[in-house]
């Protein structure tokens, strides 16, 4: 499939989807389309006529059996509503396996939520460690293996239901984080911040090289691509985060760190930025300075007040003239709609009813306002 989105194919899961696909490239290049973009779910009216998989008795089966994700896969979708901009996509969830550290040789322990790492390299100065010797070897490397097979699963099981995902394997300095252990790194991008930026972006040409071979699988499918962060485009996508730079400085992230996620968005076409946490909000300036980043998520962080409560900081995304992400309950989105420009908004939401969301979409559509076109106070 081509970057244009050339090919009509609607989905079984996902009727409208041709036209879903003109929003997202709408929004994308940050025009106003009548509403704001708007994902919600819900419960499928038939969903209660549907019973879910039994639970594998070994805990990595969860994970890695392939008859298991199948049918979970396809369970979620025939039991879910995907309303507006929200769309069916087939992935395995997040095991910890399928990840860069993983295809370097980190061990990994499955859990029944995820999967935890062991550091590849704690001991020692980082500057003792070559990074260059950090190779993936996809001859023999069970993890890659599985990686890339399950990605072929995906490719497969979704022909004409849904969109296969290029899933989640890494990002900027939190793979350097899983290598060294967070605390280690802490005391290496004191020590040396030069050398810890060089291996940052040694490890980001390898995630490009990662990525390439993924999205290959996945292209075609997916009719471009999406990843662990539902949104859709018709290029390469993936969502950009350093969960680490919740314990830096900006000067920090942004001598050391930003310029593996400006190597990452620019060789993207389309690239949201998570920004996780609002430990994290202190570097959206750098963040607004990577000119081929399209938009930013705002997203406070569990125990934290809705989005809504830093209306300045989505603001400030706004007046960028960046895309703006926001994930608030159905009851809040009156208030998104009444203090923000529909233009390049994104709200995701869920309803617990069908038909509850799809009054809320009606609801969306009335109530947008694009307000792109004189300056909004920060």
């Amino acid at each position: 499939m081509a970057k244009g989105g050339e090919d009509k194919m609607d989905l079984l899961y996902k009727p409208d989807w041709e036209n879903t696909k003109k929003n997202y490239l709408a929004w994308w290049e940050h025009e106003y389309f009548g509403r704001c973009a708007i994902a919600v779910t819900a419960p499928a009216k038939n969903a209660a006529n549907n019973i879910p998989p039994p639970l594998p008795e070994k805990t990595e089966d969860r994970w890695l059996d392939f008859g298991y994700l199948a049918a979970l896969n396809e369970y979620k979708l025939k039991t879910t509503y995907y309303g507006g901009e929200a769309f069916p996509d087939w992935n395995p969830g997040f095991p910890g396996c399928d990840g860069h550290v993983t295809y370097l040789g980190a061990n990994v322990t499955l859990k029944e939520d995820t999967g935890w790492t062991d550091p590849l390299i704690a001991g020692g100065a980082l500057t003792d460690h070559d990074y260059k010797s950090l190779k993936i070897n996809k001859e023999k490397n069970k993890w890659w293996k599985f990686g890339q097979e399950v990605r072929r699963l995906a490719a497969r099981e979704s022909e004409g239901k849904c969109i296969p995902s290029n899933m989640a394997f890494g990002a900027c300095g939190d793979t350097l984080a899983a290598i060294r252990g967070t605390e280690q790194l802490l005391y290496d991008i004191t020590e040396c911040p030069g050398y810890v930026r060089e291996f940052d972006r040694y490890l980001m040409r390898q995630w490009i090289d990662i990525y390439e071979d993924s999205y290959s699988i996945t292209k075609n499918g997916a009719q471009g691509s999406t990843c662990w962060f539902n949104l859709w485009s018709p290029g390469k996508f993936y969502a950009a985060q350093n969960d680490f730079a919740y314990m830096i400085s900006p000067e920090m992230f942004n001598e050391v760190l930003l310029p593996s996620i400006e190597m990452q968005a620019k060789y993207l076409d389309h690239t949201v930025y998570h920004v996780d946490g609002i430990g994290n909000f202190r570097h959206l300036d750098a963040l607004l300075g990577v000119d081929c980043l399209q938009a930013i998520q705002i997203l406070p962080g569990a125990g934290q007040p809705s989005p809504l409560y830093f209306m300045d900081i989505l603001k400030k995304v706004q007046a960028a003239k960046r895309n703006l992400h926001i994930t608030i309950p159905p009851n809040e989105v009156k208030d998104a709609l009444d203090s923000l420009s529909a233009r390049g908004l994104f709200i995701q939401t869920w309803c617990n009813t069908e038909d509850d969301a799809r009054e809320l979409l009606k609801y969306a559509e009335k109530r947008s306002v694009d307000r792109g076109s004189r300056p909004m106070s920060v």
